[in-house]
């Protein structure tokens, strides 16, 4: 059995992250603390943006450090199976709901699958923009389900974007 990884496509990784709203986040506070937490996005161009609060625990933890970073599941099964992922590093920031990139973005209906719901309006309201780095890492992607299974140490790919 070979060990060796896989190298999927970045378009087919664009298009996974692309088809797909929810994702973990980990952050770190100031104290050294791990925090992860489920988000659902929303994506434009390359960049996640992501509606919380302003005193949630992430939305703190990112303006005390921008360093974040995302994993994502790529579900290619319905059960059974776990599902496939992509995790990358990220700088991210946290953006008034005012600020104008924000006001473009959820005025061309480009934010709605994350502000539908009045998030916009809530007084604590914030918008956190997600800008991946270079790097992507994979489990399971770039090689069918029979080779996963047959396979699982060779399911890790890396990918690199030009910056």
């Amino acid at each position: 059995m070979t060990t060796d990884t896989v190298t999927p496509q970045l378009d087919d990784i664009s298009a996974a992250i692309a088809k797909r709203s929810f994702a973990t986040l980990a952050t770190t506070s100031p104290q050294q603390r791990p925090h992860a937490a489920g988000i659902l996005y929303a994506i434009v161009g390359d960049l996640l943006y992501v509606s919380t609060m302003r005193s949630s625990r992430k939305a703190r933890n990112i303006a005390a450090n921008p360093h974040v970073f995302v994993s994502i599941p790529v579900r290619r099964m319905p059960f059974g199976a776990p599902p496939s992922t992509i995790q990358f590093a990220a700088t991210a920031e946290v953006l008034p709901v005012d600020h104008p990139d924000v006001v473009a973005l959820a005025g061309a209906g480009k934010l709605k699958a994350i502000t539908s719901h009045g998030e916009l309006d809530l007084p604590d309201g914030c918008i956190v923009r997600i800008t991946p780095g270079r790097t992507f890492h994979t489990y399971g992607l770039g090689m069918s389900l029979r080779a996963l299974a047959k396979n699982p140490l060779g399911a890790a790919g890396r990918v690199e974007r030009a910056s």
